[in-house]
């Protein structure tokens, strides 16, 4: 019996020792790199495709277009605070997708509803954006007019071209 309680069964824990250079640390030897996990590919290519395919269809709101309560801006690429909030929101989404028990309910409560109500208020980064095209009745996905063409590249498409 150890100090740590009961003694335990280490049968199954198999490590093999791995080889190293004493003078540079660096790992010699054959190294088995299937064992390193792959990453799974990103399910939406760019922050525009979450932002039409998925994020304007779940947090559907009425936005009025009159610059008073909630804002929204159909052309939301246009300014740089929203892009990388909504960028943000993409990239956790992309992480938490794979977390089957928790993690839809992880990127609501941490991300979505941190990022949102900012992006909505009327001193927020939308502030001014007004008019029919920046707006949607209850119910509506959220506005959405395309990015110029080539604004967000596809990353699935340039990934492992380095």
């Amino acid at each position: 019996m150890s100090d740590w309680g009961d003694d335990y069964d280490e049968d199954g824990i198999e490590a093999e020792p791995i080889d190293v250079d004493e003078e540079t640390g660096e790992v010699t030897g054959d190294v088995d790199e299937s064992a390193a996990p792959e990453t799974p590919p990103l399910y939406y290519g760019s922050v525009d495709e979450f932002v039409r395919k998925h994020l304007r269809y779940v947090y559907r709101r009425r936005i009025a277009g009159d610059g008073r309560s909630r804002v929204w801006a159909a052309e939301w690429w246009r300014y740089a605070e929203a892009v990388s909030r909504l960028d943000s929101l993409w990239r956790a989404w992309e992480h938490l997708r794979l977390d089957a028990s928790t993690g839809m309910s992880v990127w609501w409560r941490d991300h979505a509803d941190h990022h949102m109500p900012i992006l909505l208020d009327p001193d927020g980064p939308f502030a001014g954006a007004e008019g029919e095209l920046n707006s949607s009745k209850r119910g509506e996905p959220l506005p959405y007019a395309p990015p110029p063409e080539g604004l967000f590249p596809d990353v699935r498409e340039t990934a492992g071209t380095d």
